[in-house]
Parts: structure tokens; C-alpha cells; sequence
């Protein structure tokens, strides 16, 4: 699992990047905010984790709370 924070590509006007670049930080708030509420883990750790990418094995997805469980065998 990768957890990493939101990005985009912007072009125009000056005034059109800053309305981007809000948006983005905007929806990196609401993520930190999700993610802080299901894995119990604080913003500024979050931040710290989302600073470059991050990747989770699903053992790793699990102790950090982003998964509930690892499904070893779809069968069983």
C-alpha cells in the first residue's frame, strides 16, 4: 500500500495556481483528517509519513491502521 500526500499539475495564470494550490492543500487537510480519524494516528505524524512517499507491506498496512486484516487465501 502506498500512502503518500496529494499532488497536481498546474498551468495558467498566477491567480489560477494559487486557486490549485489551495485546493490541494484543501484536500490534503480533509485526507489528514480522514486518515487521523480511522488509524488513530495524529496530523503531524501523518504529515511526517505523507512528506515522501511511504510503502506499506499488508503486515505494515495493518499496525498502521489502514487495513482491518490481510486476506492470505481468497478461498478461505
Amino acid at each position: 500500500m502506498l500512502l503518500h500526500q496529494p499532488s497536481a499539475q498546474g498551468q495558467g495564470t498566477i491567480s489560477d495556481l494559487a486557486l490549485q494550490a489551495a485546493e490541494v492543500m484543501r484536500v490534503r487537510a480533509q485526507t489528514e483528517e480522514i486518515l487521523a480519524a480511522h488509524t488513530g494516528r495524529d496530523i503531524d505524524q501523518l504529515r511526517r509519513d505523507t512528506d515522501r512517499d511511504r510503502i506499506f507491506s499488508p503486515t505494515e498496512a495493518v499496525a498502521y491502521g489502514l487495513a482491518d486484516h490481510v486476506i492470505v487465501d481468497r478461498d478461505g
